[in-house]
């Protein structure tokens, strides 16, 4: 029995433990607190209170106390109230001047105006006087608007006659000059002098505009003004100037640059040339000049913008002296001058860097231009592949096609071989210098190889080389950059190779197509190439690229060697069946050991084992182009698929590659049979099939006597496919009984053998045949039963189904769940 106090007794223990509790809630806050005064930092006394203060209780509240609202916001809202109060009388203004002027004289007029314009103009200084800076800039700006005013009263109703555009830049001059000073006198005050600058962009474009000047009048205008800007942005002392001057500066100079870059390309000749040349070299001066003092990312911008400038300028008046497709190569040789700048130790180092950005650009801009006559040369040849062997043409521009105007391609080896030895002279000058070739450099050395093959790959288009020069060219090229690749470290510049030589394989390998001898000649010799690259280098990536190229190409050279037998495609299959058949050997031969396959060092086992994997998926693919032209003839298909069946079986010979490619083999050899005995129009499979499977499911027998853990799939599941599903097959379409009968018998026998010895092959196998077989013969009974049904029969019975389904889901969860264990313990 429990033992229960009394009431009085219990009582009493409440109570001592409460006590406790509070001793100890007593305890843990002193320490608390005495924590809190060691980690908080000191504070300063406070003074004594006046005497008779008083202090006042604060109301009790929840959590700790609040803190008082930082007292910074009294300004603000002084500026807003102060700004408001500016714009309205600024709009106040405006609506007197415009509207209201009218009712006045001409004496009440005059003294309005000057009354509240010197009012607002003098206002500012006592206000700065006692510190009211706030109102004093906001008077300011109601007295800038008012000296517009002004200036528009003083138009409409004094001078009335003169021209509106000589008036308004002569006005925006005067205020430009009004305000500055102003803003000098009072000099406290933010506001005038970005005014001013901001007023000094209109003067002279607005002048230039009265006087109908040309567009390169224009030009200078804006030219000066931005000249000007620079000026007060480089000597000016606030801020707001100094940004207000460089925004102008960074307009106008732009509208200028583009002005004078449109008129110099549209220049007929070195006369009109002149002057919007003179233009842009006066804008690289100014983009010079403020660079020069400039901080340093606004001073790579200044180099930039001088570079390209002084590029355009001399650019634009020495193209007019050649033809307009020769233009890009002047343009680019004005832009490698520009790289002279890098021995002026005086100029800084950043404005330097701009002026060398330029030079890239301009240099980028070029190849550009050039770019699309890369792309014709290395696939235009694609035609050729619709029209195989149709005859070597004279010239090697029958071979590219006319998708380029070939007279005005002459400038593009040029513009390609010049920035290649101008990037690769910066890549071997800092190699000279001994700093590391990494990032730009190292982007240097690749844009340098890169182009110098692009140029030697278009000159022989470009001169009409004959056919087989082009050829021959095309191959030493590929050889030249595959050496490149194999005795390079494996950096940038190795990889830019490689790319280069498997692009170039295409673009020979192309034109190539248009001759029978020149096919064999040039894959052939792509192959030794490739081949050779594999072999030598002791890189895993380069190596397996290498040898997925050489098998490619050898598939070319089995494909026309089978042409040049005047094969059939189906029949040609069996000869580009070879190429895998080597692949295979190569990789049993690469993974039984590491072979000595270079004369020093010895390949390493990972490289042999990338090489060998490389070889196998380059040639399953040869063996899928070989299924594939072996479809239109059904026999060929079956010999093709039995042979790809035999090399998968090789395959599996290496343990690694033994599960996928021994299911891989059985599969190809029951669709060769399956498509062998359709070929035939064998009308009883059985005959063939099923000795078959004696013998495969015999052998199966012995396989898991001598290895029980071996899966049924693998010892019987080829054996009962070649059977059951040819079976299948041939009984869907029977209408007689027999067949589908002793099929079913046949599957139920095969699936209670596969219960009985727990041996999923056999169960899966035979039960799904024979669940397809028992639909097969209810299918027509299905079909009256469903005929005989109302519609509405259907819904209703998905209705049902779902209902019962969502009612048990839980139940059929777990029976899935234990077919799925049970199958997955069967062998």
């Amino acid at each position: 029995m429990e033992h229960v106090p009394p009431p009085a007794e219990e009582l009493a223990l409440l109570d001592r433990e409460l006590a406790r509790l509070d001793a100890r809630r007593l305890q843990l806050l002193s320490r608390r607190s005495w924590l809190v005064a060691v980690l908080r930092p000191p504070v300063a006394p406070l003074s004594p209170p006046p005497p008779g203060f008083r202090p006042v209780a604060a109301p009790f509240a929840w959590g700790p106390p609040r803190q008082a609202a930082p007292a910074t916001g009294a300004r603000g809202a002084q500026n807003v109230l102060l700004g408001l109060g500016g714009l309205l009388l600024a709009v106040a203004a405006i609506a007197f001047t415009l509207f209201s002027w009218g009712e006045m004289g001409i004496a009440g007029r005059s003294a309005v105006l000057t009354a509240v314009t010197a009012g607002a103009l003098v206002a500012p200084a006592p206000l700065l006087g006692r510190r009211l800076s706030s109102t004093a800039e906001a008077l300011a700006a109601v007295a800038l608007v008012l000296t517009v005013l002004d200036t528009y009263a003083l138009h409409a109703a004094v001078l009335p006659d003169t021209d509106g555009l000589g008036f308004a830049a002569a006005s925006s001059a005067v205020l430009a000059v009004a305000w500055a000073a102003y803003g000098l006198g009072l000099g406290r005050l933010r506001l005038p002098l970005p005014a001013a600058v901001v007023a000094g962009q209109f003067p002279l474009v607005l002048w230039a505009w009265y006087a109908d000047g040309a567009a390169v009048a224009f030009g200078w205008a804006l030219l000066v003004t931005a000249a000007a800007d620079v000026a007060v942005a480089s000597w000016g002392g606030r801020l707001a100037v100094r940004v207000a001057a460089w925004s102008g500066a960074a307009v106008t100079g732009s509208v200028a640059l583009l002005i004078g870059l449109v008129t110099s390309l549209s220049a007929g000749g070195a006369v009109a040339a002149v002057g919007p040349g003179a233009l842009l070299l006066a804008g690289a001066v100014v983009a010079l000049s403020a660079g020069w003092r400039a901080p340093r990312e606004w001073a790579v911008t200044g180099g930039v913008v001088a570079g390209g400038s002084a590029v355009a300028g001399v650019g634009g008046v020495l193209r007019t002296g050649v033809p307009w497709s020769w233009a890009v190569v002047v343009y680019l040789l004005c832009g490698a001058a520009l790289s002279a700048v890098v021995r002026l130790r005086a100029v800084p180092r950043p404005v330097v860097r701009g002026v060398v950005g330029a030079s890239v650009a301009v240099t980028g801009a070029a190849v550009l231009v050039v770019l699309p006559v890369v792309a014709a040369v290395l696939f235009g040849p694609a035609s050729l592949v619709t029209d195989v062997w149709s005859g070597a043409p004279e010239g090697v521009r029958g071979a590219v096609g006319a998708s380029v105007r070939w007279p005005d391609a002459g400038p593009a080896p040029v513009v390609l071989l010049v920035s290649a030895a101008l990037l690769g002279a910066a890549y071997a000058a800092r190699g000279r210098a001994g700093g590391p070739r990494t990032g730009w450099w190292a982007a240097a050395g690749c844009g340098a190889l890169g182009l110098g093959w692009a140029g030697a790959v278009v000159l022989p288009v470009v001169v009409d080389a004959s056919y087989a020069v082009a050829v021959v060219m095309g191959l030493l090229l590929v050889a030249g950059l595959s050496e490149v690749a194999v005795r390079r470290a494996p950096d940038a510049v190795a990889w830019t190779a490689l790319g280069c030589a498997l692009v170039g394989a295409v673009g020979t390998g192309l034109p190539a197509l248009a001759a029978e001898p020149a096919t064999h000649a040039v894959f052939g010799a792509l192959v030794v190439l490739f081949a050779g690259v594999a072999v030598r280098s002791r890189v895993a990536a380069v190596r397996s690229v290498a040898a997925v190229a050489s098998v490619l190409c050898a598939l070319v050279v089995a494909g026309a060697v089978g042409a040049s037998l005047g094969w059939s495609a189906p029949r040609a299959a069996v000869a580009v069946l070879v190429v895998p058949a080597v692949t295979v050997g190569l990789g049993l031969r690469l993974r039984a050991a590491a072979p000595t396959l270079s004369p020093s060092p010895p390949l390493s086992r990972p490289l042999s084992l990338s090489l060998s994997l490389s070889l196998e998926i380059a040639g399953a693919f040869g063996a899928l182009v070989a299924v594939g032209l072996s479809v239109p003839d059904a026999p060929y298909l079956a010999l093709v698929l039995g042979l790809c069946g035999v090399l998968a079986a090789a395959t599996a010979l290496r343990p690694e590659r033994r599960p996928g490619a021994g299911y891989l083999a059985a599969g190809l050899f029951v669709a060769a049979t399956w498509v062998r005995l359709g070929a035939s129009g064998v009308a009883d499979p059985e005959a063939y099939t099923l000795p078959v499977s004696v013998v495969a499911c015999g052998v199966g027998f012995l396989r898991r006597r001598g290895d029980p853990e071996a899966s049924s799939w693998v010892a019987y599941g080829p054996g009962l496919a070649v059977t059951l599903l040819p079976s299948l097959v041939t009984a869907w379409p029977d209408p007689h009984w027999a067949r589908p009968l002793l099929l079913g018998v046949a599957a139920l026998v095969v699936t209670l053998v596969g219960a009985r010895r727990r041996l999923q092959a056999p169960l899966v196998l035979g039960g799904s045949v024979l669940a397809l077989d028992a639909l097969h013969e209810l299918a027509p009974h299905v079909a009256q039963v469903l005929d005989a049904l109302p519609r509405w029969a259907f819904p209703a019975l998905a209705g049902l189904l779902l209902l019962a389904l969502g009612a048990t889901y839980e139940q059929r969860l777990r029976d899935a769940r234990r077919v799925r264990e049970s199958l997955g313990r069967m062998r």
